[in-house]
């Protein structure tokens, strides 16, 4: 089982007081299809630099009502709990979940699966691996690039592709 998983942020990089998750998707996929959704806006409790919003169109007062990470934080260990989690890029998305956690006295730890690293082993010769791209190149659309549920459901169809050409490879 795995949580293939797209966090937007307001950061490079975890800082509590400046570089926080603000909206997360988590899809749980059985190894042939997408099961289970969970997204939603987080309120990072910091203040949204414009040039976050311009990539992700999330504004300070889109997170104002939002749920803070510690009132949605147990419903991710759920959801992440005996899976692997899978991201496009997977240290990013992960290293900001398990700074979150941290912050809140948790130690979050998951294996973890790179649609990156897959991509480049199983799809040799790209131009870019980036998300965007590589998912153009294979016939994937996201009419929601850079927000959380649009770029995990591309991962997710990425990830569909990646599984059917490794199990042809056997």
């Amino acid at each position: 089982m795995f949580a293939i998983i797209d966090i937007e942020t307001c950061g490079g990089k975890f800082e509590p007081q400046r570089g926080r998750i603000t909206e997360i998707c988590i899809l749980i996929h059985d190894g042939l299809q997408v099961t289970e959704k969970f997204s939603t806006l987080i309120n990072p409790d910091c203040y949204i630099a414009p040039i976050y919003t311009n990539i992700t169109g999330i504004t300070n007062q889109m997170v104002a009502t939002a749920p803070k990470f510690h009132e949605v934080a147990n419903t991710i260990l759920k959801l992440t709990q005996n899976r692997t989690f899978v991201a496009h890029n997977v240290s990013f998305d992960y290293n900001f979940i398990k700074g979150e956690f941290a912050a809140l006295g948790y130690e979050y730890e998951r294996e973890k699966l790179c649609t990156v690293r897959l991509s480049r082993k199983l799809i040799p010769g790209k131009k870019t691996y980036s998300l965007g791209p590589l998912c153009q190149s294979l016939g994937i659309s996201n009419d929601a690039r850079h927000r959380a549920e649009g770029d995990a459901v591309a991962t997710a169809k990425l990830f569909d592709i990646l599984l059917q050409i490794k199990s042809n490879s056997k």
